[in-house]
């Protein structure tokens, strides 16, 4: 099964930890957080990667031409004239990754509708290029085929904005979580499953969002199921964000790696 990346944005929240790379490059510990996303994939056994890429694509292309593999550019496709395939180790594993330059305005329903012809009949993981988790992939899947839904995404808490005071009886503080999950309402934490169906749902234009009208469509035709996850999910929109990643890692307890 495929997994589909979407890398294209500008990353414009977050400009002040590195504003001259697409965000999915910037750095968790010593590797970008893509590399960190596709490992935890690669790990759960999906090792073949489409990557849509936009804002600084070549950047990208130039990160997978340095690490420990074979990159080469392929023959071009309609609506698709840049497209390299590397062939190498992320985390030990053996992965195949499609870089695909998707335009740089393109909306993320566009995206996704240009790399259809990568992808086929097949069943698919799509997810954002900027965001890690420690959700269960297997049980994901599982969850896809036994519900026979188009479309599958994963519900989680959002992290708080604030952070939790844990108190006893006599309110002594006992505990401080500076970015605890919120108890509140689920989210899309992305990591969905698509069967090819969603396609369908895809018009030929560039401003086209999956999140609003194909998704909306789904919907509207039951098409779409959650699978709940309410363990940890983080995105990197913020400085914060960033700060909280890069100390997860750097403790040693960053949850999306697995030993």
């Amino acid at each position: 099964m495929k997994t589909v990346l979407l890398c294209g944005g500008f990353g414009t929240r977050i400009r002040d930890v590195a504003d001259d790379i697409p965000k999915p490059l910037i750095k968790v510990g010593e590797m970008p957080i893509l590399w960190h996303l596709m490992g935890y994939y690669a790990d759960f056994g999906f090792s073949e990667f489409v990557l849509c890429l936009g804002y600084k694509s070549e950047t990208v292309v130039d990160f997978f031409r340095k690490q420990n593999g074979e990159l080469t550019q392929l023959p071009t496709k309609p609506e698709l004239s840049n497209i390299h395939e590397f062939k190498g180790l992320i985390n030990r594993n053996n992965c195949v990754v499609k870089l695909v330059d998707t335009g740089l305005e393109a909306m993320t329903g566009a995206r996704l509708r240009k790399i259809q012809q990568l992808i086929g009949d097949e069943t698919f993981m799509l997810s954002y290029g900027d965001g890690l988790s420690d959700v269960d992939l297997g049980k994901l899947v599982k969850h896809h085929q036994d519900n026979k839904k188009f479309l599958t995404v994963t519900g989680v808490r959002p992290p708080s904005r604030f952070g939790e005071l844990q108190v006893d009886d006599t309110n002594n503080v006992t505990g401080f979580n500076e970015k605890p999950q919120a108890s509140g309402g689920r989210i899309s934490g992305g990591f969905f499953v698509c069967e090819p169906n969603v396609f369908d749902y895809l018009e030929p234009r560039e401003d086209l969002v999956f999140e609003k009208e194909p998704i909306q469509k789904i919907v509207h035709e039951s098409q779409m199921t959650m699978y709940p996850h309410d363990e940890f999910w983080q995105c990197m929109d913020t400085y914060r964000d960033w700060e909280l990643l890069n100390q997860m890692f750097k403790s040693g307890k960053a949850p999306w790696v697995r030993s």
